[in-house]
C-alpha cells in the first residue's frame, strides 16, 4: 500500500500548474441568495462567513472598475422549467423570480451596470449569456465567490475555464454547507482548473489594499 499523499501523487502527475492572473479582470458572485444564507434553507457550514467575506470583495471590485455579475436560481412560477436538478433537489423549485429565498442577500445587492444572471442548472454559464457578457467587456481572469463550493461554483469554473476563462477562487469567499465538500472541492479545483488563495492575497499582488 502507498503511503504517498494525495499532494504528492496529483504532483508527481503533473497537476496544479502555476495559473498566471492575466490580462483585464471580472468578478462572478455566484448565488449569495437568502435561501443560501438560511441554515433553515439550503445554507449553514462556512457560507455566512464567505458571504461577510464578500462585502469587501465586491467593494474592492467596484472600486477597481472590475465587470461584476452575479447569479441566483430562478425557476418558473408554474413549474414549466423543471428539469433534472430540481429532480434531484426538488426544494429548487421554491426558488422563483419573486420569492425571497432567491433574491441576493442585501449587503451584496448588484449596483446598476452589474449583470444578474438567472439559472436553473449548477454552472452560471450553462445556457446564459455571461461568456458573451465578459468577453465583450474583455475579461481574462475571473474571479469567483459564491455558494455552494462543491456545487454551482465548482460547475462555474469548470465551465469558465472551458470557456478560456482564468478562474481564480478565492477560498475565504466561498462556501459550502459541509466543510468536506468545500475543501475537497477547493483541492480539486487548484489541481485542474483554477488558482485558488485568499481575498487578500489577490489584493496584495494587485497592490490594493487588503480586504
Amino acid at each position: 500500500m502507498t503511503t504517498e499523499t494525495k499532494e504528492a501523487t496529483y504532483a508527481r502527475q503533473g497537476f496544479g500548474s502555476l495559473l498566471e492572473i492575466d490580462g483585464r479582470l471580472g468578478l462572478l458572485i455566484i448565488d449569495f441568495v437568502n435561501g443560501f444564507a438560511d441554515p433553515a434553507v439550503f445554507g449553514g457550514g462556512n457560507i455566512a462567513d464567505a458571504i461577510e467575506r464578500t462585502v469587501p470583495l465586491l467593494r474592492a471590485a467596484r472600486e477597481m472598475k472590475w465587470p461584476i455579475a452575479h447569479s441566483r436560481i430562478v425557476y418558473a412560477d408554474d413549474d414549466s422549467d423543471a428539469n433534472v436538478f430540481s429532480l434531484k433537489v426538488p426544494g429548487m423549485l421554491t426558488l422563483k423570480e419573486h420569492s425571497p429565498a432567491s433574491a441576493i442577500v442585501p449587503e451584496l445587492a448588484p449596483a446598476q451596470g452589474e449583470l444578474v444572471i438567472r439559472k436553473n442548472v449548477p454552472s452560471a454559464f450553462f445556457g446564459t449569456s455571461l461568456a458573451a457578457w465578459l468577453a465583450m467587456r474583455g475579461v481574462s481572469t475571473l474571479v469567483v465567490a459564491g455558494c455552494v463550493t462543491s456545487g454551482c461554483v465548482r460547475a462555474s469554473v469548470v465551465d469558465a475555464m472551458q470557456c478560456g476563462f482564468r478562474p481564480v477562487v478565492l477560498s475565504d469567499c466561498v462556501g459550502d454547507r459541509a466543510l468536506a465538500p468545500h475543501e475537497a472541492s477547493l483541492f480539486d479545483m487548484a489541481q485542474k482548473y483554477a488558482s485558488v488563495m485568499r481575498s487578500a492575497a489577490l489584493m496584495e499582488r494587485l497592490g490594493h489594499p487588503a480586504v
